[in-house]
């Protein structure tokens, strides 16, 4: 079968998207090689990430030739390239899909992340909220399947967009693998000591926005004097509301920021951490959960919208606006050492529902499928 795929994200974007892209490209390479992959993208980064795809026999990379605009390229010029590579299936990583599939005879799968643009409106400018809009109800309308990558974000879009519920699959994403081997304690010490990191200490993992609600988690540290925090992700000024409490409340020591720490250096990041604790008010999946599991970190996270799909049975959740109950719940991890081990153990087991090989195996049959049906 030869399967293309909207690679933008994978060869461009660090995280969120990307990371999804790399992992379902590498996922499947690894688990299904007898498929030939064309992966498109509008451009490559030079030198960007290690994980990024490289061509091979069974993996081509495309890129859009002559002075056509790469953005009208991938919304609708693409759509040559795939009849003339002969694509079986083309997948849309990114809530997207060109223009012009149905005509070419083109059989389409796109995956949706989240809803959250409709779901949270305040957080996206309105030029933003219409093109995101107009893209994924395009892409919804002819892809012949779906993939939702939780249960939460089917259900928007049942709500929120009237699709079907037939035609969506549900089929999570899984974590880098390097989250599940096990640092070595020269490993961990040698990351702290590189980010001047102290020895105990909860961790926050996520862009530094509004909606991610890092707000809840530094009230919650008002109750919680002997506690530290470090908070690595994007910066966006929404850090400087955040930092002028921490300066008003006498909390400056207490909060640690790294802008962006290395990819490499966050699995003993993590298993540093007594806790990862995951406050955002709505997720389509929440993969740093997967990752604070696969690595050994107990968890706590919100309620409200996927993140206990991630999270599983045995970590603490709250209400996003219920700081107390944080405080309460991150007191009682910390303290509580049969509870923390509890949390540690079976985090690991759930971890283990969101093996690449048992998720690729789903996104194969999806495929098979979909290849099959006339």
């Amino acid at each position: 079968m030869k399967l293309g795929y909207d690679a933008k994200r994978a060869f461009l974007n660090n995280t969120g998207l990307g990371n999804y892209s790399r992992w379902l490209i590498k996922s499947m390479v690894a688990y299904y090689p007898q498929n030939d992959y064309f992966l498109y993208t509008p451009r490559i980064k030079p030198n960007f990430r290690a994980d990024t795809p490289e061509e091979n026999e069974h993996l081509k990379i495309i890129t859009p030739k002559g002075k056509l605009l790469k953005s009208l390229w991938r919304s609708k010029g693409i759509v040559k390239d795939l009849k003339r590579d002969g694509i079986d299936i083309y997948h849309g990583l990114s809530a997207e899909l060109p223009r012009g599939m149905k005509k070419r005879s083109i059989k389409s799968v796109v995956t949706v992340h989240d809803l959250i643009f409709l779901r949270f409106p305040q957080y996206y400018g309105r030029v933003s909220r219409n093109i995101y809009a107009t893209k994924l109800k395009h892409a919804c309308k002819v892809a012949d399947r779906i993939v939702a990558i939780s249960e939460r974000t089917k259900a928007d879009m049942v709500e929120l967009l009237g699709t079907s519920p037939e035609k969506i699959s549900v089929i999570y994403q899984g974590c880098d693998p390097t989250f599940k081997t096990v640092c070595t304690l020269e490993q961990k010490q040698a990351v702290r000591k590189k980010y001047g990191l102290p020895s105990e200490f909860i961790l926050n993992v996520g862009t530094v926005e509004e909606r991610k609600n890092l707000w809840v988690l530094i009230r919650a540290l008002s109750f919680l004097s002997d506690v530290k925090l470090v908070v690595t992700g994007r910066q966006t000024a929404y850090v400087d509301e955040i930092k002028k409490h921490l300066g008003k409340h006498q909390l400056n020591n207490q909060v640690i920021f790294l802008n962006n720490a290395d990819f490499a250096d966050l699995p003993a990041i993590y298993q540093s951490a007594r806790l990862f604790v995951y406050p955002s008010r709505y997720e389509g999946f929440g993969i740093p959960v997967l990752e604070a599991l696969a690595s050994g970190t107990p968890v706590i996270a919100a309620t409200g919208s996927c993140l206990e799909e991630a999270g599983g049975p045995d970590s603490l959740y709250f209400d996003p606006d219920d700081h107390i109950a944080l405080s309460e719940n991150i007191h009682e991890a910390l303290t509580d050492e049969e509870l923390r081990q509890k949390m540690i153990t079976q985090g690991r087991k759930y971890s283990l529902n969101f093996e690449d090989e048992k998720l690729a195996g789903q996104l194969a049959q999806l495929y098979e499928n979909l290849d099959n049906h006339a």
